[in-house]
């Protein structure tokens, strides 16, 4: 009987101690707590161009939500300097702010990116996008494990690592290269026809495979492609401004899994389109006059007007949406303004900035 008990006993605590063994062995990572709330609103404020350098025209502006402040040139406040020229893209990942400044010339050498505390608006470094001959002339930023992805004008994309912030490569892949999405482990970068660094290559969408990095496929879309934005499906919405001749503007629609174009409407013209799960939104029209609208995502059309309280808006000017709280964010480039409105398309406070807010980026709380 005691060798019975004796037995159970040993076979027991075995099965334990391999028990916590395994649980040592296999226990779960920590989970990082989400944001709870959205504490504070960055507004990059583009000016008017410049082709002249030093002009120093963009801006960031910083908006307080609890307090109900803004501080219009937050950057220069924070840093005691001045943003740069012509700031075309604001971006967060992770713990830092992004901000892509194209510059002047390509001989004026004042292209670089711009990264910042996310929590206090103040330099981390300032990354320059030239080299010994020429500036790049860079457009947008996106990011994809731990690695920030710049397009410039002069067909390359330039790879940094987001935690060193040191350059990494570069790599041909087009031609005046506007903006990008990255949908299971691809960047996709649209080729505009810019008139004065466009090339041949000026109605494509370039597919680049972030594995090798490399270039993989040419996809042909609309004459001018400016705009590419992808939704959680793994769809892409690609804006062409045409020719503003015969050439019609269009809104491309791409499959992420054949890499082909499999919808096109050249009845509408986008100067905006802002994606956020299965909503979407856009700006829509010519100049002078362009709404606000929803834009269905299924048939690639225009919907009904986004603002459903008669707020009065100038010129809408671009589009940024919380994807913690689905708010609105946009610009009124008339008045110098930036507005928030809930997805019901009811305005919820607005505040002013420098001239010519575009993009929104948000500091976040966490409990």
């Amino acid at each position: 009987m005691k060798l019975n008990i004796t037995l159970k006993s040993i076979l027991l605590a075995t099965v334990l101690m391999a028990g916590f063994s395994s649980c040592k062995k296999d226990k779960m990572p920590d989970i990082v707590p989400g944001p709870v709330s959205t504490l504070g609103v960055y507004v990059l404020n583009e000016g008017y161009y410049s082709a002249t350098p030093g002009t120093n025209n963009s801006s960031i502006s910083y908006y307080d939500i609890a307090a109900k402040t803004v501080e219009k040139d937050y950057f220069k406040k924070q840093n005691s300097t001045s943003l740069g020229t012509n700031a075309n893209d604001l971006q967060q990942y992770g713990s830092k702010l992004y901000c892509v400044i194209v510059g002047t010339t390509k001989a004026a050498k004042d292209s670089y990116l711009e990264v910042m505390s996310l929590a206090t608006g103040k330099s981390i470094k300032r990354i320059s996008l030239s080299d010994a001959t020429e500036g790049f002339l860079p457009r947008y930023v996106v990011f994809n494990k731990n690695k920030a992805y710049v397009s410039s004008y002069d067909g390359k994309i330039t790879k940094i690592d987001t935690a060193s912030l040191a350059v990494e490569s570069r790599v041909l892949v087009g031609g005046a290269l506007e903006q990008m999405a990255i949908v299971n482990n691809k960047l996709y970068v649209v080729n505009s026809a810019h008139f004065q660094y466009g090339t041949a290559d000026n109605a494509s969408v370039s597919v680049v495979d972030l594995n090798t990095f490399s270039k993989s496929k040419s996809i042909p879309v609309g004459f001018n492609p400016t705009n590419i934005s992808a939704t959680n499906t793994g769809d892409l919405f690609v804006i062409t401004k045409g020719n503003y001749a015969d050439l019609k503007p269009t809104v491309d629609k791409i499959s992420s899994v054949t890499d082909t174009k499999v919808a096109s409407n050249d009845k509408i013209s986008l100067e905006f389109l802002a994606i956020d799960g299965a909503k979407a939104y856009a700006i829509s029209g010519t100049w002078p006059t362009y709404t606000l609208k929803q834009f269905n995502l299924g048939t690639n059309e225009l919907g009904v007007d986004f603002i459903k309280d008669n707020t009065k808006i100038g010129t809408p000017y671009g589009l940024t949406v919380n994807s913690l709280s689905q708010d609105v964010f946009f610009g009124d480039s008339d008045a110098s303004q930036f507005f928030c409105f809930g997805a019901d398309g009811i305005k919820k406070f607005s505040f002013d900035t420098g001239l010519m807010p575009k993009l929104a980026a948000f500091r976040y709380g966490y409990k």
